[in-house]
């Protein structure tokens, strides 16, 4: 398993850090055989297999489940799991006890907060001993009043994300992921701090990138952003799916090849 160090040094020496998002454990299983060097386990699971409409219905419980099925499918893969709408920025107290639950039912690596603002959870946090991802730029949980859309692309706002990031790290952050940012900004943000930077939507120039299982595989998603790229396409589900329904309808499946041959019926009439 790489470790946080390893990551750290992975952006010291130039190496882009790969990272998946994923939500259960056959495709965890799969990121690990593949090598990845992170997953994260998002609460974008809300859309993407609960078939909910934004990340807000998702609860806490909700995150510990699918990322307890990631780290069954990935023992040896360093795992990062979001905190979920609601469950911080409450109180200290609480916001302390949602993530130590989150933590250490988990058995991630890490957590990932959304926003700036909760400079001072990681603060908090991180004292406890549970290493923070921030995620700036589009804050999916944010969207009800940002939109989706393009962040940070007038001058006063990307200097913002800059110090954002900045501010971020000094509460003891141990990563960063950028989301839908101009490029040159995200190669600036990346320059400007010495943990890692993964980004979605926001160029090459950044320490890693992360993409959605779902969405770079074409598996039940309908909508494809400007920065995903489709590696395969597991559509192909909708024809095995129709191909077997027509089979059973024809009463062409199960064949002798899928059935057992033991005739236990005639053992039963000789008694």
């Amino acid at each position: 398993m790489k470790k946080l160090k390893d990551l750290i040094a992975m952006k010291q020496e130039k190496e882009k850090i790969s990272m998946v998002t994923a939500y259960d454990y056959p495709s965890a299983k799969q990121a690990e055989e593949a090598g990845l060097d992170t997953i994260l386990v998002g609460d974008s699971l809300g859309m993407t297999v609960l078939g909910y409409e934004s990340t807000v219905q998702v609860t806490l419980d909700d995150m510990i489940h699918h990322a307890k099925a990631v780290r069954r499918g990935a023992p040896n893969t360093f795992v990062i799991v979001d905190v979920p709408f609601g469950s911080v920025g409450v109180s200290d107290s609480y916001d302390i006890q949602q993530a130590v639950k989150l933590y250490r039912e988990t058995e991630a690596n890490a957590i990932k907060a959304e926003g700036a603002h909760l400079a001072p959870f990681i603060k908090n946090v991180t004292r406890m001993g549970i290493p923070v991802v921030s995620h700036l730029g589009l804050t999916p949980q944010s969207v009800g009043v940002t939109g989706y859309k393009l962040q940070a692309s007038t001058k006063e706002t990307a200097k913002q994300l800059i110090k954002d990031a900045q501010e971020v790290e000094k509460a003891g952050a141990v990563m960063i992921v950028v989301e839908a940012i101009p490029s040159d900004l995200a190669k600036t943000i990346s320059n400007s701090v010495s943990i890692p930077v993964i980004g979605i939507g926001a160029g090459k120039d950044t320490d890693g990138q992360v993409l959605v299982y779902h969405d770079l595989v074409k598996y039940g998603t309908d909508h494809k952003p400007k920065f995903v790229k489709q590696f395969a396409d597991f559509s192909i589900g909708v024809t095995a799916l129709n191909q077997y329904h027509e089979e059973v309808k024809a009463q062409a499946f199960p064949s002798e090849e899928y059935t057992y041959k033991k005739q236990i019926m005639n053992e039963v009439d000789e008694r």
